[in-house]
């Protein structure tokens, strides 16, 4: 017997437009390519437009508005709802919401928009096609204070068109004429928007599956720093989810975030202002309490074992000290945070130092547990 399906809770004008621009990028884009090839004009206003796009939505739509973790003027904010819109991932207003839901309610499944619990393809994009209009929108009374978001509210689908689709196909004709008018639209507008929207998607569905939980594991939220490539930094789920009002993802100098330098490359410019973050101290006590937390499992794990042997002994003494320090080392820390006390960047250092000790500790004890077994 056939499942009745909810006909009446699906978004039809959504889910047409995922599908349909999907299958013409990973059909009519090829297909355009064997017949017309690809020239440098081409893969440059790709290139452009992914860029424009795809920073829109995390320096815009994400860090901007969803997360207010910096202010912004009246042109960083146009330029970021102008080309935000192109992405097609809703109005500013609804994807804050959303965003902010998200952020509440993370991993419960009733309330949380697009919660992994309810399976990787909801989180990625199933919750999209029964996402019904008009929501209540009742967390960003903050933004509906503001016009322009507001006028972006209205108009986001127009201007998604317009901006989107339409200008990058009108280069492409001023370009070489109707043939490069084509290819623009398939490959700068369709292409691009396909390629955008799943970036963003990943994060939510990848970056709650596979990746690194260095400063909560009491959330599905995980880094990775191969989705942080194509995301503009994004792919640092589970720092942002611990401190989603740092205007930084990837907060380590190495760590790829071109939103968090483009931030600050606009407020060395006057452009943005009030950029928030969260002092070190507090990075470093999430990341002390998530290694005292793993360690004393891998303590009560490595207790239990009743096989004797001396390299697994010496392990665990060595693990059992270690943990000492590194219990010592968040007692003291947690105090000085409490009571505001500045710390030295030297022993912040060290301190991550004992926690990185630990951590290869444990994983060097995790090898010895297939052995012993």
């Amino acid at each position: 017997m056939i499942p009745k399906l909810p006909l009446d809770r699906i978004n039809w004008v959504s889910s047409i437009f995922l599908i349909v621009t999907f299958f013409t990028a990973v059909i009519g884009t090829p297909i355009y390519v064997y017949h017309f090839g690809i020239d440098f004009f081409q893969v440059a206003l790709f290139v452009f437009y992914f860029i424009a796009t795809g920073m829109s939505i995390t320096l815009g739509y994400h860090r901007l508005f969803a997360h207010k973790a910096f202010k912004a003027g009246k042109t960083v904010k146009l330029t970021t709802l102008l080309f935000g819109a192109s992405a097609f991932e809703d109005s500013a207003l609804d994807w804050a919401s959303d965003h902010r839901e998200h952020h509440k309610h993370v991993d419960h499944e009733e309330d949380d928009p697009y919660s992994i619990s309810r399976g990787f393809f909801w989180a990625h994009m199933g919750w999209i096609f029964f996402k019904l209009y008009p929501r209540p929108l009742a967390n960003v009374a903050d933004l509906k204070k503001d016009p322009l978001v507001m006028w972006q509210h209205k108009h986001h689908q127009r201007i998604g068109f317009a901006v989107g689709l339409v200008l990058p196909t009108l280069i492409g004709f001023l370009y070489g004429g109707w043939i490069s008018a084509l290819g623009a639209f398939l490959i700068a507008g369709v292409t691009r928007l396909v390629c955008v929207q799943h970036c963003t998607f990943f994060i939510n569905s990848l970056c709650h599956t596979i990746g690194s939980r260095p400063y909560d594991s009491g959330t599905s939220a995980r880094d990775s720093w191969v989705m942080a490539i194509p995301t503009f930094g994004e792919g640092y789920h589970n720092y942002h989810h611990s401190f989603q009002h740092d205007y930084r993802n990837g907060v380590k100098p190495w760590q790829w975030d071109p939103t968090k330098w483009a931030i600050w490359t606009l407020s060395k410019l006057g452009l943005v202002t009030e950029l928030r973050r969260v002092p070190e101290e507090k990075i470093v006590l999430a990341e002390l309490r998530e290694m005292k937390m793993r360690a004393e499992a891998q303590i009560a794990t490595g207790g239990s074992s009743k096989i004797a042997c001396p390299t697994r002994e010496k392990s665990y003494a060595t693990l059992v000290e270690l943990s000492e320090q590194l219990t010592d080392s968040y007692l003291e820390l947690e105090k000085a945070v409490s009571e505001q006390i500045k710390i030295s960047g030297e022993k912040l250092h060290h301190w991550r130092r004992v926690a990185a000790e630990v951590g290869d500790q444990i994983s060097h004890m995790r090898t010895l547990q297939p052995a012993l077994a």
